[in-house]
């Protein structure tokens, strides 16, 4: 390897766009913030780097394995590099924002940096877009964020979309009931997800028969609430059913083309929610679109206790851009050296992408074909080269 090349290499999991996919993705990362703005939600812009003790307080203990660390030579103290931007959200409904009027809704986009990719996103600098709506336990709060989220995707093009509704509360409320700490029950949490029934069945316990039915519980909305019904459920379980029933309904009135099911003991994903989480898929792609649910924006983490409640969405630009294509149909028309700038300005007014000239002479058609261009300037106008 050259020493030039050398230097070209980027750390694993970081990489460089470039055109035309860069600005496709800022294009499609535009559309889909203005979406979220015409619901309400007004745009925020947070920092790359914050103070560890803020950073990785409340939602954000979760991304703290995830998460860069370095010291601030100014301050002296211990930064983070932003593994997730929900948490700064959060700051910001509790600090900076704590007098505005509730409920909150706020969007943003911006890149995150993390530790080590996985095994279906290697990609560790990754760009997010969302929305937070805080300050509201209503469950049309949460159908909301699932339904924009849902017409978001389908405004950027994705189709055939579903949506996983999860209950991350659901198994440990249950466990708790039968003196069970769900921390403590390794084998169990693995064998639930795995969708194993025989496992759950040997490490459930007394839980076991409840744990299986709720596994088997799983599938289309309708036929998956209605086995959920039949149970026999703790009473915070039975209103973590009870409210799921509730946000699947008002989702299905708010997008009735997008199919629903449930999964009411997935777990891998939602470790600080705490209540109704989601997975967005579309039909034919393996990887998610977007996902979220509900958190405590600040406070204790126990439901139970005083702090403001929070849902909120991400949508996964990488795997958005994956399925689409760049409009490669943009005009682009070479300009010659001597054309005059009243001329540029209307073209561009027009829709065209400017190239100019910048020496005189030469074959322009076989200039404009080099650089991209589909037309020169003529004497009377735009030519096609």
């Amino acid at each position: 390897m050259t020493d030039f090349e050398r230097k070209a290499l980027l750390p694993a999991g970081l990489r460089d766009i470039l055109p035309p996919d860069a600005a496709f993705e800022a294009d499609i990362v535009e559309r889909l913030v203005r979406l979220f703005q015409a619901y309400g939600y007004d745009r925020v812009r947070p920092p790359l780097i914050e103070f560890e003790d803020s950073l990785l307080s409340g939602a954000g203990v979760a991304v703290g394995p995830q998460t860069f660390r370095l010291m601030d030579p100014v301050s002296q103290r211990m930064m983070g590099v932003r593994a997730d931007i929900t948490p700064q959200i959060a700051r910001l409904a509790r600090t900076r924002l704590s007098a505005a009027a509730r409920p909150l809704r706020l969007s943003y986009a911006g890149e995150v940096l993390r530790v080590r990719g996985t095994q279906l996103r290697p990609e560790r600098q990754v760009l997010q877009v969302g929305a937070e709506l805080i300050g509201s336990a209503a469950p049309a709060a949460d159908a909301e964020i699932i339904a924009m989220a849902a017409t978001a995707l389908d405004s950027v093009g994705m189709r055939g979309l579903s949506v996983d509704l999860t209950v991350p509360r659901l198994v440990p409320t249950v466990l708790g009931a039968h003196g069970l700490d769900s921390a403590d029950a390794t084998p169990l949490r693995a064998a639930l997800d795995r969708k194993d029934p025989d496992g759950v069945a040997a490490h459930g316990g007394d839980a076991a028969n409840t744990l299986v039915a709720l596994l088997r519980a799983t599938g289309q909305i309708g036929p998956a609430l209605d086995a959920l019904a039949t149970l026999d459920l703790p009473p915070v379980a039975a209103q973590e059913r009870d409210r799921v029933a509730q946000v699947a309904a008002l989702v299905g009135q708010a997008t009735p083309d997008v199919m629903l099911t449930l999964d009411p003991v997935e777990n891998r994903g939602f470790e600080y929610h705490t209540g109704v989480g989601f997975t967005i898929f579309a039909a034919g792609l393996p990887g998610e679109l977007a996902s979220g649910g509900r958190y405590r924006a600040h406070g204790d983490d126990d439901a139970d206790a005083d702090g403001e409640r929070a849902t909120g969405v991400t949508l996964y630009v990488d795997t958005i851009l994956a399925t689409l294509t760049p409009d490669a149909n943009q005009r682009r028309i070479l300009l010659p050296a001597d054309a005059v700038a009243t001329d540029a300005r209307a073209l561009r007014a027009e829709g065209w992408a400017t190239i100019a000239a910048l020496e005189p002479g030469g074959d322009t058609r076989d200039e404009a074909r080099r650089l991209g261009c589909t037309h020169i300037l003529g004497p009377d106008g735009p030519e096609q080269v």
